[in-house]
């Protein structure tokens, strides 16, 4: 009963100073809205990551023309692989259980009738389905006898689909890339948005037979990548470092040359996806414990201020039997409850800008318990540290000496 006396105290002198009482909350507010939006962007992150690796493929490893320890769009000016670079890890590279060349062009022009649009070809061998454990919903998928005979056939994305033939079968219909006629034979399972470069929607593709690209459509006699998957996780390290010595042996790439190629594998997309969100996390935490330290100090001074202007107060209360502990835990309860009712609305602006966030941003945001926790925690160690000082204050003050 007691400390619900004191509680009540407490809740009648913050509700008769309401605009007192808002900025002593302004601070944490906005620091808890800055932390729950962080953890909220933290968690899209994870999420984001493990999506990315499992749409890359934990065991698989990207050799990709041209230098550079960024991944930028492939450029398939550069004419640094060939097929006979694919032959070579696959005959001297341990542990290998596919390798799959790939040419490609981006932004190409598709026509079917009168419905014209860009999209990614790509030139593919038959393995390719299995390395990127992507195959044919629709109709089949890329055989061997496609390549060897140049055959005038195309598997097509779920994008191209729907953009191209509507809500027609396109299977078995021809469809023209560069004027080149194709007879669609498949389309590919959907695999929505979310790639990186300049390739945002996965479905907005073709593939074709590896010989008819680089023959028949792009005239070219090199390859823009080449994929390996590797039969046990565990050998990547030492598979990725063989494979650059073999590069560097056929390509005769000695130092201080550098590598015209790079050598990418699911950490680094797991890298490349985390960068994306880790400035601005930093930028967060930092105003979150800014917010959380200005807001104490500013909730400690108004509580000071607090503790003056009520002097006869705390006087008549101990003039009638309060004690100094009873006195300590009035200013002490009214610092946590400002916190706390901080917390709530700060985790209530958090949770509403985070959902924003993520309906009109591309950056992964997922709401959880976890944030509410936290910000719980923080608000029971701010209101604590910085409401001690001046609930002692106020509990050593004389009676005698506030009355007066």
């Amino acid at each position: 009963m007691r400390l619900l006396r004191i509680a009540n105290e407490g809740a009648k002198s913050l509700t008769a100073n309401k605009v007192r009482t808002f900025f002593m909350m302004a601070g944490t507010i906005v620091g808890i809205a800055a932390l729950v939006v962080i953890m909220a962007i933290g968690k899209g992150t994870e999420q984001k990551v493990k999506k990315r690796v499992e749409t890359w493929g934990p065991r698989a490893i990207m050799l990709i023309a041209g230098g550079g320890k960024d991944l930028p769009p492939p450029d398939m000016n550069i004419t640094t692989l060939r097929l006979e670079d694919a032959q070579a890890i696959r005959e001297q590279i341990e542990g290998v259980e596919i390798v799959s060349p790939q040419a490609w062009r981006f932004s190409m022009d598709l026509k079917h009738e009168t419905n014209q649009i860009q999209a990614v070809v790509w030139g593919v061998e038959p393995n390719w389905h299995d390395a990127w454990n992507w195959f044919a919903v629709e109709g089949e998928g890329i055989a061997a006898d496609d390549v060897a005979t140049m055959a005038r056939v195309c598997v097509i994305g779920s994008s191209v689909k729907r953009d191209l033939f509507g809500g027609a079968d396109p299977v078995g219909q021809t469809l023209y890339v560069n004027k080149v006629a194709l007879t669609v034979k498949g389309v590919l399972e959907h695999k929505g948005t979310g790639g990186m470069g300049v390739v945002s929607d996965f479905d907005n593709r073709i593939i074709v037979p590896i010989t008819t690209a680089m023959r028949r459509i792009m005239n070219v006699d090199y390859v823009g990548a080449i994929r390996i998957v590797s039969k046990d996780i565990a050998l990547m390290p030492k598979q990725v470092e063989a494979i650059r010595a073999l590069i560097h042996e056929r390509h005769h790439i000695t130092p201080p040359l550098e590598d015209d190629f790079r050598l990418i594998t699911s950490t680094v997309i797991g890298d490349l996806a985390r960068g994306t969100s880790r400035t601005l996390s930093l930028l967060l935490g930092a105003l979150a414990g800014l917010s959380l330290l200005v807001g104490g100090v500013v909730l400690m001074n108004i509580l000071l201020i607090s503790v003056a202007e009520r002097t006869k107060e705390i006087g008549l209360r101990r003039a009638v039997g309060a004690t100094q502990r009873d006195v300590f835990l009035q200013f002490l309860t009214e610092s946590l409850a400002v916190t706390f009712l901080g917390m709530l609305l700060g985790t209530a602006l958090g949770w509403g800008i985070s959902v924003v966030l993520s309906k009109v941003s591309p950056m992964p945001v997922v709401v959880s318990w976890e944030p509410f926790a936290l910000a719980a925690v923080f608000a029971l160690l701010v209101g604590t540290f910085f409401g001690v000082q001046p609930a002692r204050r106020a509990a050593k003050l004389s009676p005698v000496e506030a009355l007066r």
